[in-house]
């Protein structure tokens, strides 16, 4: 592989000429099911052919020396075993001290330390989960050099403690999920509230899915994240004043409906509405996919859209542009956000043959609204974290 090669020769220059191992972790998108994952819903990703590529090797002595290629200017970052906390200075390289101190925290030894250079080719900030892409070629870069017995739902979980814990983001388990579990062709319906899943087939026929990147960064502790969140916790206590249910995602709409009295505030209704109508939306989605009606699945997408707009309010001019123009051109059946707004990534559901008019078309009516390009990706449906064989 033409980028691995390239790799493994910054490597050299960087590290002194190795074997190395090599690894690729996927980003994600999610079709539908946003804001869902810390509601007790389903969520509905697939991981993605862009990601980060990894190189590694380990040291015989404790040294850590890492490098990004997409953060040059950071030049080689020293790490050290006995001084893992949060430092602004080591920027990208704290993702990899998070991923190591939540190893240890479960009794993981390192008996020494390694050498790793990564490079991504996801847009940062685009709500394609660069961050969880990085958490999880860490763990599994990590599993491999020092053969540490962990299975691949602990390793999910160790990429969420990182966000939790270590960053300080209330995000759910769904970007690590998605990235650690993906398969070709596949996406997953997964019940955060249980953590069971399903992998149901992507048979898209004539049609694709072309990401549109609105090129406004998203950085998600910046955002309102943590406040859409306690704000939903509210919002259950109420109800829980008289149902007997542990998440939002236990609730139909019905039964939402007929108890959102117990909620008394216009607010907090329209954020625990979005809450539960989006977890049927993505069961409808899922069955719509299965019975290949893709019709039925975009007509969902754009309801999401609506719904995370109006209700949730976590859209913002650029994504609803972005949305709302993808949505009138010929040949797109469905439109919608994806990730966790405020900026970065929409998806659309266009006729193949359609799709250099779409973009050409999306393309001028965002430019004239917003001042600045949208970027288009077509989205090709990929595996989860993995080691590269040579």
């Amino acid at each position: 592989m033409k980028r691995i090669k390239s790799l493994n020769t910054k490597f050299a220059e960087k590290f002194g000429p190795h074997v190395t191992q090599q690894y690729f972790s996927p980003g994600r998108i999610n079709l539908i099911g946003e804001h869902t994952d810390y509601n007790g819903g389903h969520v509905f990703p697939a991981a993605i052919t862009y990601g980060t590529y990894g190189v590694a090797r380990k040291r015989d002595d404790q040294r850590i020396l890492v490098y990004s290629v997409n953060f040059e200017e950071k030049g080689v970052v020293q790490l050290d075993y006995k001084k893992m906390l949060f430092d602004e200075n080591d920027g990208w390289a704290n993702y990899v001290k998070g991923v190591i101190v939540q190893l240890q925290a479960q009794g993981y030894k390192f008996d020494s330390g390694f050498e790793l250079l990564v490079e991504g080719n996801i847009p940062n900030g685009a709500g394609l989960s660069s961050s969880a892409s990085l958490e999880l070629l860490v763990g599994v870069a990590l599993q491999d050099l020092f053969n540490l017995d962990i299975s691949r739902l602990e390793l999910v979980k160790v990429g969420q403690k990182v966000e939790n814990q270590y960053f300080g983001l209330h995000t759910g388990i769904m970007d690590q999920f998605a990235i650690g579990f993906g398969q070709e062709q596949k996406a997953i319906l997964l019940d955060t509230n249980t953590l069971s899943y399903e992998l149901v087939p992507i048979v898209l026929g004539e049609y694709a899915i072309v990401i549109m990147n609105t090129n406004k960064r998203r950085e998600l502790s910046d955002s309102k994240y943590n406040e859409r969140r306690s704000q939903c916790e509210t919002a259950l206590k109420l109800l829980q004043t008289k149902l007997s249910i542990q998440s939002l995602g236990e609730l139909t709409n019905e039964i939402f409906d007929q108890n959102v009295k117990l909620i008394n505030d216009e607010t907090l209704i329209k954020r625990a509405r979005h809450a539960v109508y989006e977890n049927q939306r993505t069961l409808k989605a899922k069955q719509a996919l299965l019975e290949g009606d893709l019709a039925s699945f975009g007509q969902l997408m754009n309801a999401s859209h609506a719904s995370l707009k109006n209700d949730y309010e976590v859209t913002g001019t650029e994504l609803d542009t972005l949305v709302t123009s993808a949505q009138k051109q010929p040949g797109v059946l469905g439109a919608r956000m994806t990730g966790a707004g405020f900026g970065g990534c929409a998806i659309a559901l266009v006729k193949e043959s359609a799709i250099s008019n779409f973009e050409n078309k999306v393309y001028d009516d965002y430019l004239n609204i917003i001042g600045y390009a949208p970027k288009f990706y077509v989205a090709h449906i990929g595996n989860g974290t993995l080691k590269l064989e040579d």
